[in-house]
């Protein structure tokens, strides 16, 4: 059998779980909006009929004053519990397992009626909390108990306590954030009687059967966090507290540390979940950037943990395990970690969706149901948009012819794989051709498309991408010029002194690429924790230790138009990671910035009325991008009459938004 550790059972206490896959917390937002309950339950479905074995939910509040956000999901009455049942019900019904997560956001509630252990603000949220007293402390306690018990009253298989990620409980653990005097402060046993107490008291009051998987912070990479000593310390005294399971958890909120974005390795952190499983008896659970079959397999018969925790893949493709399972892992619609449509969603307020999958909680709204209406339709472009059209159409029973001018596949995707850290885009492109395959699609792959060649199909759809915007300034056809694709194709040789006009994703992305000298960190672990300061020993206090930067291969200077901070614009929780990275490699970046003249002396430019001259080899020209759709008026031009859609970059051409583009083609593809 392909994937034997993966695939085989293992038991939770009295539960036995058919693989060793635990599909992770995950907040859609759909805990909050109509209809939600039914639409969680329909997303889970789908994951248990994929061979999903256990799922652990998106955190639910166990009160108001701990709800991530105001108005944010609770389980606190029958009611509550009611709700949810439509939920386990489906679950069951299919042969699955369910967890409820109860997460208590202390002091990171987005909520001005937030409490913690001590009045300390965190730096990701605008709010002060409140200090919990000692009878403040015991009412949260029974709260934790109150929520436990009723998501046993709702059907559900147990509850995993959230103790990491920088949350009340982990706030209370860490004398970071814990700077009481009384008998929840001082000395790590008291800071620790807190999750301590919740296990115990929920054990006794849900009894033997019920799953409790306690969520242990084994790296906080914060400034003073927890040691090595206590951590192992915690997992010891959380196993005789009652815990079933434990699940390991990386890194606060708050770290500057980047644990699950797609320039992380993969399985980066899961040896040092091997710590915890060396030293307790019950099951140990690791996590973080474990995306294939293959990772987890090796994960598990490494002996590094009992079971392998995955969100995101599970939202990327729910048929993950039946296709391990059937040995087809390379038809896996891999997770590229890229956060745009799901935790970037989440923290935005939106529903949470998948970039690469945009059925993911749109199940009951988006659906490839099988025409009755047969057409052939054409599709000029196989970039993201296209290559999603062609395989959803073809999906439905529609007959797709796919063109494209370049050799290969995969459009833009083609310029993102080649940036380090990105490296994960490949996996798309292999997804994709392995789709476009086996829905039997007509590829003219190397043809430039004429009008003429289209007018006997009963629709076009034209996925043509974009042109790059070429700005107005003095000098712009020197030598010196150079587009980003030309660099990214690598058609020109770069000079050691760069001015890259344009501060955008892309820019951003040349720069990234142009900085980059070596091994690729993404691919590396030791490198990587080298570049961010990660102590995967453990043996530093939160794990972080000093940064040690491979020194940029260029002099870089990153440019824009706007006054505004310059990468103010990109992903809202990985933008961050990416101004760090080039801000370690000493790329400087300039804002308000006037473009006068390029020449061979270099850049002149222009800041608060202060003329300065970059010397440099080559300016790299990012300045955005325009739609390419000629073949529309080519197409009227010629008298055809019948369906032309124009989607993606040749809609609307807004920094190669693909998430915007498949989501885009997955949605025509369902109507059409």
């Amino acid at each position: 059998m392909p994937f034997e550790k993966l695939l085989s059972p293992i038991t939770l206490g009295s539960t036995t779980i058919k693989n060793r896959l635990l599909m992770g917390s995950m907040h859609t937002n759909l805990e909050e909006v109509e209809h939600g309950f039914q639409r969680m339950a329909a997303f889970y479905k789908e994951r248990v009929v994929g061979g999903v074995g256990l799922i652990v939910t998106g955190g639910i509040g166990p009160n108001e004053e701990g709800a991530v956000a105001k108005g944010a999901a609770l389980m606190v009455t029958a009611d509550d519990a009611k709700n949810h049942e439509v939920i386990t019900r489906t679950v069951h019904q299919h042969g699955g397992k369910i967890c409820m997560q109860i997460l208590h956001a202390g002091r990171y509630a987005y909520n001005p009626e937030l409490v913690a252990p001590s009045a300390i603000q965190a730096p990701i949220n605008p709010f002060m909390p409140r200090e919990l007293t000692s009878d403040d402390v015991e009412q949260q306690i029974e709260d934790f108990v109150r929520c436990a018990r009723l998501a046993k009253q709702a059907g559900y298989d147990g509850v995993e306590i959230m103790g990491s990620e920088g949350y009340l409980i982990n706030q209370f653990i860490v004398e970071h954030t814990n700077k009481r005097t009384d008998q929840w402060g001082g000395e790590y046993k008291n800071r620790i009687r807190f999750p301590l107490e919740i296990i115990k008291r929920t054990r006794q009051c849900i009894g033997d059967d019920f799953i409790i998987i306690y969520r242990l912070s084994m790296l906080d990479l914060i400034e003073n966090g927890s040691s090595q000593q206590e951590v192992l310390q915690l997992a010891k005294e959380v196993e005789k507290a009652g815990a079933t399971v434990i699940n390991t958890g990386i890194g606060w909120h708050e770290a500057r540390v980047p644990t699950i974005a797609t320039s992380v390795p993969r399985a980066l952190f899961a040896k040092i979940s091997k710590q915890v499983k060396d030293i307790v008896d019950i099951p140990v659970i690791t996590s973080n950037r474990i995306n294939t079959p293959e990772v987890a397999e090796q994960i598990l018969n490494d002996g590094y943990a009992d079971m392998v925790s995955m969100a995101r893949p599970l939202l990327a493709d729910p048929e993950f395990i039946n296709k391990a399972k059937a040995d087809k892992s390379d038809n896996i619609n891999t997770c590229i970690a890229c956060n745009q449509a799901c935790l970037d969603h989440t923290f935005d307020n939106k529903i949470s969706s998948c970039l690469v999958n945009p059925r993911a909680a749109n199940e009951t709204l988006l659906n490839f149901l099988t025409t009755t209406n047969a057409k052939h339709i054409a599709v000029v472009g196989a970039g993201p948009a296209g290559m999603a059209f062609a395989t959803y159409a073809a999906q439905r029973g529609h007959k797709v012819s796919l063109f494209d001018k370049h050799e290969e596949i995969g459009g833009q995707f083609n310029l993102a794989k080649q940036i380090p850290g990105k490296e994960e885009f490949h996996e798309t492109i292999r997804y994709f051709g392995k789709r476009l395959a086996h829905e039997n699609i007509s590829m003219h792959l190397g043809c430039e498309v004429r009008a003429t060649m289209l007018v006997d199909f009963d629709e076009v759809v034209l996925a043509t991408g974009i042109a790059p915007r070429t700005p107005d300034i003095k000098g712009i056809n020197h030598s010196k010029v150079v587009s980003y694709t030309e660099v990214l194709n690598k058609t020109v040789a770069i000079g050691k002194r760069v001015a890259i006009i344009g501060a955008g994703g892309i820019g951003f992305d040349v720069a990234e690429y142009l900085s980059h000298q070596g091994t690729s960190p993404a691919l590396d672990k030791q490198l990587y924790a080298k570049e961010w300061g990660i102590d995967l020993n453990n043996r530093q206090r939160g794990g972080l230790q000093p940064k040690h930067i491979t020194p940029s291969a260029r002099d870089i200077y990153l440019l824009q138009r706007k006054a505004s901070k310059v990468g103010k614009d990109l992903g809202k929780t990985t933008g961050w990671i990416h101004r760090a990275s080039l801000k370690n490699k000493h790329v400087a970046m300039l804002s308000n910035v006037q473009y006068r003249e390029i020449s061979d002396h270099g850049l002149e430019i222009s800041i608060d009325g202060e003329i300065q001259l970059l010397e440099v080899d080559h300016v790299v020209i990012c300045a955005g991008q325009m739609s390419f759709k000629p073949l529309h008026c080519e197409l009227l031009d010629v008298g055809y009459e019948k369906p032309i859609h124009v989607i993606g970059g040749a809609d609307v051409a807004a920094e190669l938004d693909a998430k915007r583009a498949i989501n885009q083609a997955a949605w025509l593809a369902a109507d059409i």
